[in-house]
């Protein structure tokens, strides 16, 4: 059993970007301001009042459907989630239940074997997001919590999926590829806070299902399912049993932590929403327009750029990053376009990422500048390497960005040619200086040229050709040797 199969559904909420509430027209742009400043008696939920679709988070909705290859259902309805709890004003949700807007459909990632696989989606369903708790105080004074609804009646939708994940990791990836689809949709900001969370359920085969909620990012979902399944699995190798119960994920401790016995559907005692009338919206399907989705771009920058696979997998996974490297490569007459995907799939994501910056931040002419420099071998990988990191830690400071060219002048970063003595001046002081490792080569060490090729380097701080430089230590020790 302590082997068993990894099962894994998810369930994701949401929001979608409009302008104004669910079923209010109160603004949507409220995490800057005060609490309870974008609310009426609508989303309060106050004796007398009527809520009213708003269209166009049902359009959007059904934009995600339909890119998501889900049937939409002739009717759907709204209905009434009641259940108690702080954050909801009017001790119900507005959801959908058993007649939501989408039924079906999939979503492709790769497995962790390397391979395409489907997973498959049970329904996509619209509701209304409840308010939030602000908890405050400290121990020594003690604790509480206030209640903000500027966030209750936002427009959700929850995308539930089959149970077709078999690990932590293809979860994550899940996630990655959903949020981007939602991003080249224009349906939904990943950048605002809260705007997408999830329920992970998990099991091991032959166990019984537990669902983790309060994760609120793409990495604690792998972090969170990854500690729950060593917990399950320890519970077994201990004879324990794994209870079916909620827990909520402590993303600062890195663990689940046990909430309360899982709820059972007829425990919320749904009931259709009288104030609402059924929707018949399938007929809309045929007018929404799709924009290029992330697999179809994958296939063109293959085509069109000539990118590996894996590059353009990397480029088109977020939107952002897939237009930077549209926008470097634009009427590119130099064939920069491998040597782009290249260095922004690789090179870049890892200083961004080091940095925790967003390639928003990079300016295309000036990395442009930076890759035409590396293919007329101006400069070698490494000082290109250093330009990048003076360039994005100017941005960091806020000081004024330098071009690739200024950059290369003021550190002296050319490259070193073998012709102009400078090379050759630094290679006879290298081998004068590390006689041992020269008696080495001689001996047949291998590992001896390798040695005295990075003191070379290093002394060119990175300018030399690695190749050249090979050569010419190669052709120097053996005169050394006459």
């Amino acid at each position: 059993m302590i082997d068993a199969e990894i099962i894994v559904g998810l369930e994701v909420h949401c929001q979608l970007d409009t302008k104004s509430k669910l079923f209010c027209g109160c603004s949507t742009d409220y995490r800057d301001d005060g609490p309870n400043t974008h609310v009426c008696p609508i989303c309060l939920g106050l004796p007398g009042t009527m809520p009213a679709i708003n269209k166009r988070a049902i359009e959007y909705a059904m934009k995600v459907a339909k890119a998501l290859n889900c049937t939409v259902i002739p009717e759907s309805e709204f209905a009434r989630k009641n259940y108690f709890y702080p954050d909801l004003d009017k001790a119900y949700q507005i959801t959908q239940y058993d007649k939501p807007l989408a039924e079906g459909g999939y979503i492709e990632i790769e497995g962790d074997d390397g391979k395409e696989r489907k997973i498959q989606l049970t329904r996509i369903h619209v509701e209304e997001d409840p308010g939030r708790l602000v908890h405050m105080g400290n121990a020594e004074r003690g604790r509480y919590s206030l209640v903000d609804y500027n966030r209750a009646g936002i427009p959700l939708i929850e995308i539930v999926s089959e149970p077709d994940m078999q690990s932590p990791k293809e979860a994550r990836k899940f996630l990655n590829k959903l949020r981007a689809t939602l991003e080249y949709l224009g349906v939904f900001d990943s950048e605002k806070e809260g705007s997408l969370r999830v329920d992970a359920n998990i099991s091991l085969r032959g166990s019984q299902r537990v669902e983790i909620k309060n994760i609120s990012s793409y990495k604690g979902v792998e972090k969170a399912l990854t500690f729950e399944v060593t917990r399950q699995k320890n519970l077994i190798r201990r004879g324990l049993t794994v209870e079916r119960e909620t827990r909520h994920y402590i993303e600062t401790r890195g663990i689940t932590q046990s909430a309360r016995s899982k709820e059972m559907e007829n425990d919320y005692r749904y009931f259709p929403e009288p104030d609402l009338r059924p929707l018949h919206v399938q007929s809309w399907v045929k007018d929404i327009a799709l924009p290029e989705l992330p697999d179809a771009r994958r296939e063109r920058f293959v085509t069109q750029y000539s990118c590996s696979l894996n590059h353009a997998r990397t480029l088109t996974g977020e939107l952002k990053v897939a237009n930077f490297f549209e926008t470097v490569v634009a009427g590119d007459q130099n064939c920069l376009c491998t040597l782009a995907a290249t260095w922004i799939a690789d090179t870049l994501a890892g200083e961004l990422n080091y940095r925790d910056m967003g390639i928003d931040t990079v300016d295309p002419t000036r990395f442009a500048g930076l890759l035409v420099l590396l293919r007329n071998g101006t400069i070698t990988d490494k000082s290109g390497i250093e330009i990048l990191r003076v360039m994005l830690d100017e941005h960091l400071k806020g000081d004024i960005v330098e071009t690739p060219d200024a950059i290369v002048k003021r550190l002296n970063l050319a490259k070193t040619a073998g012709d102009d003595g400078v090379l050759l001046a630094a290679i006879r002081q290298v081998i004068a200086e590390n006689p041992k490792a020269v008696e080495d080569y001689k001996a047949g060490k291998n590992g001896a040229l390798n040695f005295l090729v990075g003191q070379t380097m290093k002394k060119t701080r990175g300018c030399a050709d690695p190749g050249e430089l090979n050569q010419l230590m190669v052709a120097a020790l053996k005169r050394a040797e006459q």
